[in-house]
């Protein structure tokens, strides 16, 4: 028994045929096989079995195939190749996304500032239909929303990201368009630090309320660590032996590691008696805190801290604990590089704001040299002050009665 019909014409389809199997079926029915003919360069009539429609194949995918095989025929290499499809901005991310478990200290920021800034904006569009003009009009509205400077830059950082990997991993060729774009500059340097009595008046209103954000506050103000630092704290992080903790997942990609003062050591040998891997503060849940609670904001409004400031530089935050950490490393007369390494700065330059907190210690060196060298210089003033370093001394004369001058005479001899 044949294992299908005989062929037959699909009027429609020029040089497309069918054959009903006799064995499979597709759908409640006999599976049908797509055949196409044609005729080759010599003439000879060719057959080619295309596949079957429970394969996915259709009259019309067969009829696209055998135009295909015409065109070969008649144009050989001077066929034109179809573009491949060009790769989206979804596409990229959603590889991109995958990379972040293993590529990236920080995700989730990526993950929200895509979410909300440019998923909707280019995630169907190819990458080469991004035009720097495109970006400069998204820029223009992300501002005109009140967008901070510092998010509208960290939106376009990461398209530009994304674009750069896109390249390199090869699933795009072209000039990433973030290129020519300027980013937005930054004026988010925070200049307000707390004095001593706001600090203390700070810890005795948290640990009323929280002793954990307490704690967390007070190492903040002792170690400058930031906050993001002290939520991945663990407890295989300290070293109690040599008064060291370990940061091992800074902002900068860069680890170092903080001094125990005696008052954060304490604090720590109290907090760190889980397992090595156990996170020093919790959240509720016992996982990692995400961020800063409310409670921190309320009780520094009803301090008054931030009463009648609209400057975001100026008004106290949690990070706020870390400036003044620095401010008052630098009021003490510490040098810039002790307090960039103390911050784990990548560069001086981030570092340098603090530096007009410094005392002037060009003064007090230069004065001290003096001392040093022992010098006791005493000056005939009169005589100092009508000539000059570079002024000859003038040989001594004397008026005769005449007016005429003549010369004083040398030592040891007389005057006649």
């Amino acid at each position: 028994m044949k294992s299908s019909t005989r062929r037959v014409s699909l009027p429609k389809f020029q040089g497309i045929y069918y054959r009903k199997s006799t064995k499979r079926r597709h759908m409640g029915k006999p599976d049908k096989c797509f055949d196409i003919c044609y005729r080759n360069q010599e003439g000879k009539l060719i057959w080619e079995k295309i596949g079957w429609a429970s394969e996915g194949y259709t009259a019309a995918i067969a009829s696209h195939i055998r135009a295909e095989r015409i065109r070969t025929l008649r144009h050989g290499d001077e066929l034109p190749k179809h573009k491949t499809k060009e790769v989206t901005l979804g596409e990229v991310w959603e590889r991109y996304n995958h990379w972040l478990e293993t590529g990236r200290s920080r995700p989730r920021d990526e993950r929200s500032y895509y979410k909300q800034h440019l998923k909707d904006r280019f995630s169907d569009r190819p990458l080469s239909k991004i035009s720097p003009f495109d970006l400069e009009k998204v820029k223009i509205q992300l501002t005109k929303k009140g967008l901070a400077p510092a998010t509208v830059k960290h939106m376009l950082v990461l398209l530009r990201q994304l674009i750069n990997k896109a390249i390199d991993w090869g699933m795009w060729e072209g000039e990433n368009p973030v290129k020519k774009i300027k980013l937005p500059k930054l004026k988010n340097r925070r200049e307000r630090f707390l004095t001593k009595e706001e600090v203390d008046i700070l810890l005795d209103e948290l640990k009323k309320v929280s002793m954990q954000l307490h704690d967390m506050a007070l190492l903040s103000l002792n170690t400058g660590m930031r906050a993001g630092e002290i939520f991945a704290l663990r407890c295989g992080h300290l070293d109690f032996e040599n008064d060291l903790i370990h940061i091992a997942d800074p902002k900068s990609g860069r680890a170092r590691k903080a001094p125990m003062t005696p008052t954060i050591k304490t604090m720590l040998q109290i907090r760190a008696l889980e397992k090595p891997e156990e996170f020093v503060f919790k959240a509720r849940g016992g996982g990692q805190i995400k961020e800063i609670s409310s409670t921190f904001s309320r009780i520094v409004e009803r301090l008054g801290f931030n009463k009648g400031i609209t400057d975001p530089r100026q008004k106290v935050t949690f990070h706020t604990l870390r400036h003044t950490f620095a401010s008052w490393l630098a009021i003490k007369g510490n040098s810039i590089l002790t307090i960039k390494e103390l911050l784990g700065h990548q560069t001086l330059a981030m570092t340098e704001r603090y530096s007009h907190l410094i005392p002037d210690l060009k003064r007090q060196a230069v004065e001290g040299i003096e001392e040093i060298l022992k010098f006791d210089l005493k000056f005939d003033v009169k005589t100092h002050s009508k000539e000059t370093p570079d002024t000859p001394t003038k040989k001594s004369t004397t008026t005769t009665r005449g007016g005429g001058l003549r010369r004083a005479p040398k030592r040891g001899h007389r005057s006649i």
